[in-house]
């Protein structure tokens, strides 16, 4: 199959915009809980009615700072309750939400806020509120900084107590399905972000479908933690969705407390990258053999994958297979059902491929990993598996509202209701991304007999060996990255004679393995990068990944590197995709070590 449509199940109305979303839910929802916030360490229930209330009395603290309609306003901080208050509030001003993510450095903030021209900004911090001071000499529209530590909600509600209702709700109605709603600039690989014009459209759109389309995941009682940064788009969709069906939504700003606001909140469904899923599963797993549990996770583990791909078949799962799961139901997979929350049956992840064995595991114990794939030109989701047809190993089907096409070269392309306008003040790149009505993914993939996408890598990212086979580093990379014991993987060998990778180790499991293994506590990485032991822990990860490759594709050499992969070395984006182009600049002379003679 080389192009697959599907029909709408929804219909965007052409003069509808997001704040319809929270207009009706106070009128036909008023008491319900759409909403969370932690006060006092303990989760309080926020109604339709009144988060209406609160999103008015911020908008008219920004008429009454002169936001006028069209206008753009920054929005930096991290997930919080905050954050999608004064999204909304901006959106019922008549503006622009730009969204910019809180670890963003000095030069991106001054980049983003100049280019997209906005007339204020809510930092988060203090730290936030200093990296915008030191650039806004250069932003001369910039008119307003607001801090939400320093009570920016309060003081936009102080500030607008001479606006009326009738003010706000003239300017939240201006807007209509074409109008802007909100620039997101790419994390951008390579270069400068880009910003993404994303219209009121795409989000009903994207989320009117999605929610038709998986409807048991926004019923009624249904609720959801956001810990992803909702200056992603992805989190940001999740967002207006949850607001559409609607549904309760808390938000986590630590990513590390994660685990215990789970237990709190109890989510029945979560969104999360295959980073998260990979570190519950290694975490699970090295508790277990820490405690002597090692076999028995094991077992389990292989059992729940098994009686997985079993559902896949037409008989299904045989009675030996069914009693064997139903036994560790109750030794395992309950309790790392509880570690999630006890409540939560679905999640929906994108950005990487989670992989096969993962997805099975994850579904065998009773807890189903929906992978989709998309982009902020595509409003987030443009492909996702259904919950009741899920196909572990591919992103899914296309949305309703949306075609997707496989190029004679194997890039998709997209068209669709949730597909972006063009790039904010450069029509050259806008140019480049579209041919004859069809957006230019830049991924390589393929459509099966089903409709079911699957993804092979990027064009940019194909490595031609000397030897002249192309080689898509996607598909080993999170191979290798499955093993416990990596945080980062990097395939090399663009016009070398094989295929190399550099790997880093993960910080928080190297203890438990180097205590595993008889190393003295407290051993760096620097250390062990040579020892023997964990060479070839780590050449099993390789041996894992190469074998989903042909033998030209294979690693054959790797080098540990004795540093981490982050956003603040340069080395990744805020949405965690790797920087190639940095990385194979800033250690060239390890590269150059895996292919010394």
């Amino acid at each position: 199959m080389r192009e697959l449509s599907v029909p709408a199940l929804y219909d965007v109305p052409p003069d509808g915009n997001l704040t319809d979303l929270i207009r009706r839910n106070a009128v036909e929802y008023p008491d319900r809980a759409v909403l969370a916030r932690k006060v006092g360490g303990r989760w309080q229930d926020v109604t339709a009615a009144a988060f209406l209330a609160e999103v008015r009395a911020a908008a008219k603290g920004l008429i009454a700072s002169g936001v006028g309609p069209g206008d753009r306003v920054a929005l930096m901080s991290r997930t919080r309750y905050e954050w999608t208050l004064l999204d909304f509030a901006i959106w019922s001003a008549g503006a622009v939400s730009v969204p910019v993510y809180e670890t963003s450095s000095a030069e991106q903030v001054e980049w983003i806020i100049g280019d997209s021209g906005a007339v204020a900004c809510v930092v988060e911090t203090e730290a936030h509120q200093a990296v915008v001071e030191d650039v806004r000499e250069r932003l001369p529209l910039l008119k307003n900084l607001w801090q939400i530590d320093a009570g920016a909600v309060e003081k936009l509600a102080a500030a607008g107590t001479d606006v009326t209702d009738a003010q706000v709700d003239e300017r939240s109605t201006k807007a209509d399905a074409d109008s802007l709603a909100t620039i997101v600039y790419t994390s951008g690989t390579t270069g400068r972000p880009k910003g993404c014009v994303l219209t009121h459209r795409n989000f009903l759109a994207e989320c009117g479908n999605t929610i038709a389309r998986n409807k048991p995941l926004f019923s009624e009682g249904a609720s959801l933690l956001l810990f992803l940064p909702l200056a992603h788009v992805i989190a940001r969709v999740v967002e207006v969705g949850a607001m559409m069906a609607p549904i309760k939504v808390g938000h986590v700003s630590d990513i590390k407390n994660v685990t215990g606001e789970l237990a709190s909140f109890r989510p029945t469904f979560l969104l999360g990258v295959p980073r998260v899923f990979e570190k519950v599963y290694n975490s699970a797993r090295a508790q277990a053999r820490a405690s002597g549990k090692g076999r028995i996770f094991d077992l389990a583990a292989d059992t729940a994958i098994e009686y997985s791909a079993a559902l896949e078949t037409t008989s299904g799962p045989g009675l030996l297979l069914r009693l064997r799961h139903k036994a560790f139901d109750r030794l395992v997979f309950s309790k790392l059902r509880a570690v999630l929350g006890g409540r939560a049956s679905y999640a929906i992840s994108g950005g990487a491929p989670l992989g096969e064995r993962l997805g099975h595991f994850y579904r065998g114990l009773g807890f189903t990993v929906l992978e989709g794939y998309g982009l902020a030109e595509s409003c987030a989701a443009t492909t996702l598996n259904p919950h009741d047809r899920q196909k572990i190993g591919t992103v899914g089907l296309p949305l309703p509202c949306s075609t997707l096409r496989i190029a004679e070269d194997g890039e998709v392309l997209l068209r669709g209701e949730h597909l972006f306008t063009g790039y904010w003040n450069n029509e050259e790149a806008t140019a480049e991304a579209f041919s004859e009505g069809w957006f230019h993914t830049g991924d390589l993939g393929s459509l099966d007999e089903e409709g079911y996408l699957k993804i092979t890598g990027r064009k940019k990212e194909i490595i031609v060996t000397a030897g002249g086979k192309n080689v898509a580093p996607a598909v080993i990379e999170d191979r290798i990255r499955a093993n416990a014991l990596v945080a980062e993987c990097m395939v090399v060998g663009d016009g070398k004679p094989f295929v190399g990778a550099l790997v880093t180790i993960d910080e928080e499991f190297l203890p438990r393995w180097a205590a595993q293994n008889g190393k003295p506590e407290g051993t760096s990485v620097a250390e062990l990068r040579d020892d023997p032991e964990l060479l070839a822990e780590i050449q099993r990860a390789v041996d894992e990944g190469n074998a989903a490759v042909s033998r030209a594709e294979a690693v054959r050499k790797f080098r540990i590197l004795d540093v981490q992969f982050t956003e603040d070395s340069g080395h990744l984006t805020p949405s965690l995709k790797l920087k190639r182009n940095v990385v194979l600049r800033d250690f060239a002379d390890e590269i150059e070590a895996i292919y010394a003679p």
